[in-house]
């Protein structure tokens, strides 16, 4: 589960899988191809963050982020966003590194301007919120694949589209600590290998967050989710939405050296 829940939006389709050789892969084997869909290198983006509490009010907020491949193979990946409205977080910014060495924790960073101070996020701090959102800091970074057990349930249909469903439990006591999922369960379209909506058991309240992806669209040849809503629930009852919206979105750009990095962060678009 290397692909976060916004950047795993940037994701290539493959080519079409006959069915015979579908029908032979195994949960991991079905994982490993989620995996390793191509992202798009370099990319930028306009974001709208929506958020929706249990009685519809909601807050919007615009952000600008950046991403790129990053270490000697192009494995690792790091990604930058900034808060530009509303004023109350506005020059807030978040960095990231994600690294696929799975013995190697991946590294946060938050920049808050009225303390004009930047907080480095420890695996202690994970699963809590990302910015009063329904995505946590663990949802903000990929997840490497080789730290989960899989198992696959059955296929089925979502919007028209036939996927696999395969459950996810994390093999250690410190991947789960860290995410904060007690269990997940991914829907994976059969097509081209995209998660396209899943649901998360969260240990602490004893809820459930289900992810759907909206809207995907296809940009540079690139797969894309320009849409993408978490829904925190406990029992039937729906707590709280998050809704992301992507639009400008551009691969292949030109960025400066230095542009993911604490400096950066602090400095501000």
């Amino acid at each position: 589960m290397r692909q976060n829940l916004i950047v795993s939006a940037f994701v290539a389709v493959l080519a079409f899988v006959p069915a015979s050789f579908a029908e032979s892969l195994s949960a991991f084997q079905i994982m490993e191809k989620v995996d390793a869909v191509d992202d798009g290198d370099f990319s930028e983006l306009d974001m709208e963050m929506v958020l929706i509490d249990k009685r519809g009010k909601q807050r919007k907020r615009m952000l600008h982020t950046f991403g790129k491949d990053a270490g000697e193979d192009g494995k690792d990946n790091q990604s930058i966003m900034f808060f530009l409205s509303p004023a109350d977080v506005k020059n807030t910014g978040f960095l990231s590194y994600d690294y696929d060495d799975p013995n190697k924790d991946d590294d946060q960073w938050l920049y808050l301007p009225a303390l004009k101070k930047t907080k480095r996020i420890a695996s202690s701090d994970k699963s809590s919120s990302f910015m009063g959102t329904d995505f946590t800091y663990a949802d903000m970074s990929k997840r490497d694949i080789s730290l989960y057990d899989y198992k696959l349930l059955k296929e089925d249909d979502v919007k028209g589209q036939k996927v696999w469903v395969i459950e996810a439990i994390a093999k250690t006591e410190k991947e789960l600590k860290e995410t904060g999922y007690t269990k997940s369960v991914l829907f994976v379209r059969q097509d081209n290998f995209i998660v396209s909506r899943s649901v998360h058991w969260v240990k602490k309240g004893k809820k459930l967050k289900y992810m759907d992806v909206k809207n995907l669209e296809k940009i540079d040849g690139i797969w894309m989710a320009t849409e993408i809503e978490m829904t925190l629930k406990k029992g039937k009852k729906t707590q709280h939405k998050t809704l992301l919206r992507m639009s400008n979105v551009k691969f292949n750009q030109n960025f400066a050296d230095d542009l993911f990095s604490i400096r950066s962060l602090e400095k501000g678009l």
